[in-house]
């Protein structure tokens, strides 16, 4: 017998086991197997505390909730009543105990391993062996939301502005009847001019200043009506590929390039991208941004751009430009667009390092900037993207949202929800909700390892004290998705019981001060993209955030937060490095 009990478990098992199969059909027969089985049960409870049995942690389990936990690291998120009965019901096999929230979760997790995109859980026949699945809440379809994000990303028919009205998302594909237009009622004619860009969340007061008139304006800037008019010029760039230059650096530097085009009146039209030249990038999005998140000009624009790389007069005239023909000092300190005038002069003071509220430092425009820039590369993430998510969102959260489909009682329920077609309130205004997270949720981002020749680096001890900050004025909070490369700070995160900590437990983290370079080349080109990449979008849809503003990466996590809606949830740094 090991230490964990697990000779008593396999003799109750081989016991009852023996036991059902002697036993017959008849009524007396089966009292005496379900008084039988009743005893082993409480008699295996009783050994099991006898001999301090942890269910949730058995480490011979092969439940769902054992597996869900270590993917994402949640020791103590775990029900130990559900889970116990879940361990019984397959440890004990003359049982048949059916767990409803095991049977939702894995039903979700089958068919999403078919298809990270996850089109077939939205659709009215999902079913798995014979029985209806109930939509996910925690899950986007991502083919749908594509394609509705691909109607407002390019001019209508006539080169107006895209259908950027209060008709939002899938509203936009609403069907008027007949009599409706006849009376006059048509959203689809609001003047899009006077609107703003579906991607930006909030007001105003919500965001950087003029986030989103800077948005409208840097669309329409790398969306010319007719990319083949003569006075329409080009940047062609590839994304950076110096060895040692993480990701953050590539998102800087080409923020800086999309400021020379601005200033320069060139539409940017990124080139190769080295990150996304892996097998998970199909077809022609190999080796591009639009891997991960939509083009950042239209397919016209592309195709005229590269078509003019081949003309030897349209480099003469200076109409085609390329990296090369910039200094690295002007792409990483060129001067910020002065379009919109000043607007960094008056942002928010929402950022607290040591204590102290920063009103002002010297390079507020160019965070502003960076922000800005990023937010519109990254407006629209593309099916792939979307499908990483999906996958990251059931890890984390796949088990919460069963267990609240199952509280809700839509399983009992859901053969006669499903019977008919969707109605229209849930296919065009519930439709554009975000999937489920539980919330509040705060995002950790611990940077260690070879940043230490960079920045001040800071233990996790330190990222936990504020937390524990932000807890104590809002006490609800208990969540932290955390992402480092480090495994000390993973292996920390059990010394704090009263914390559900959320992170990808698939990936093999650093022990000891390898540079990032060889960390990421350990892990292949596609899982070094994918992690960090996630985990960033997650961070930057957090409630909360905690980070290291000596870090590129935290810097641009920040920036897009403070254009997506989060200006006002404030920023807590561990440390003040770069420009503070």
């Amino acid at each position: 017998m090991d230490g964990n009990g697990n000779g008593n478990g396999k003799s109750l098992e081989r016991m009852v086991s023996l036991k059902a199969l002697q036993m017959g059909n008849s009524l007396s027969c089966q009292i005496c197997v379900i008084g039988f089985l009743c005893g082993v049960c409480l008699t295996s409870l009783f050994l099991a505390a006898l001999t301090s049995f942890d269910f949730a942690a058995a480490p011979n389990s092969t439940s769902t909730s054992y597996f869900l936990n270590a993917f994402t690291g949640r020791e103590s998120d775990s029900k130990p009543q559900a889970v116990e009965k879940m361990l019984i019901s397959q440890n004990i096999i003359a049982v048949r105990v059916k767990d409803p929230i095991n049977s939702i979760y894995s039903a979700w997790s089958a068919i999403l391993n078919k298809s990270n995109s996850g089109e077939d859980l939205f659709s009215q026949n999902t079913a798995t062996d014979g029985s209806k699945v109930h939509r996910p809440p925690h899950l986007e379809n991502c083919k749908s939301t594509s394609e509705v994000n691909r109607l407002v990303d390019k001019h209508t028919e006539n080169g107006e502005l895209p259908p950027w009205t209060m008709w939002k998302g899938f509203l936009s594909s609403y069907p008027l009847s007949t009599k409706d237009e006849q009376q006059g009622y048509n959203g689809h004619q609001i003047n899009s001019k006077a609107a703003y860009p579906p991607w930006i969340k909030g007001s105003d007061e919500d965001n950087y200043p003029l986030t989103r008139e800077v948005q409208r304006d840097i669309w329409v800037h790398q969306h010319p009506v007719n990319c083949s008019d003569p006075n329409v010029r080009f940047l062609v760039s590839d994304w950076e590929r110096i060895p040692g230059f993480g990701m953050g650096a590539q998102f800087a530097g080409m923020c800086g390039l999309l400021a020379i085009a601005i200033n320069e009146k060139r539409v940017l039209v990124t080139n190769y991208y080295n990150r996304a030249d892996h097998d998970g990038c199909k077809g022609a999005s190999r080796s591009s941004w639009s891997c991960y998140f939509f083009p950042e000009t239209s397919q016209e624009c592309r195709d005229r751009a590269f078509e003019l790389m081949n003309v030897k007069e349209a480099w003469e005239k200076g109409i085609i430009t390329v990296k090369e023909n910039y200094t690295t000092k002007q792409i990483w300190t060129a001067p910020i667009p002065r379009v919109w005038g000043s607007p960094w002069s008056y942002m928010q003071p929402t950022t607290e390092i040591n204590g102290k509220l920063i009103g002002y430092h010297r390079k507020m425009d160019w965070r502003w900037w960076r922000a800005q820039a990023l937010r519109y590369l990254m407006r629209f993430q593309t099916e792939y993207t979307c499908g990483l998510l999906n996958v990251a969102r059931h890890s984390a959260f796949g088990w919460e949202a069963a267990e609240l489909v199952h509280s809700a009682h839509v399983s009992e329920s859901i053969q006669d929800d499903m019977k008919g077609s969707r109605s229209g309130i849930e296919e065009y205004v519930w439709s554009n909700h975000e999937p489920w997270t539980p919330r509040p949720l705060l995002s950790v981002h611990v940077r260690m390892g070879d940043k230490a020749c960079e920045m001040k680096v800071v233990q996790f001890e330190e990222y936990m004290r504020l937390a524990n900050r932000i807890r104590h004025r809002f006490p609800d909070l208990n969540r932290i998705w955390l992402s480092s490369e480090m495994k000390e700070v993973i292996d920390k995160t059990k010394i704090y019981g009263n914390w559900k900590f959320y992170y990808s437990n698939n990936v093999r983290r650093q022990v000891g001060n390898m540079t990032m370079a060889v960390y990421e080349a350990s892990l292949g080109r596609e899982t070094s993209t994918n992690y960090p990449l996630v985990n960033f979008l997650m961070a930057t849809e957090a409630d909360y955030f905690i980070g290291a503003l000596g870090s590129t990466w935290c810097f641009l996590i920040d920036g897009m937060r403070n254009t997506g809606g989060k200006v006002m949830a404030g920023y807590l740094s561990v440390n003040k490095d770069r420009f503070w």
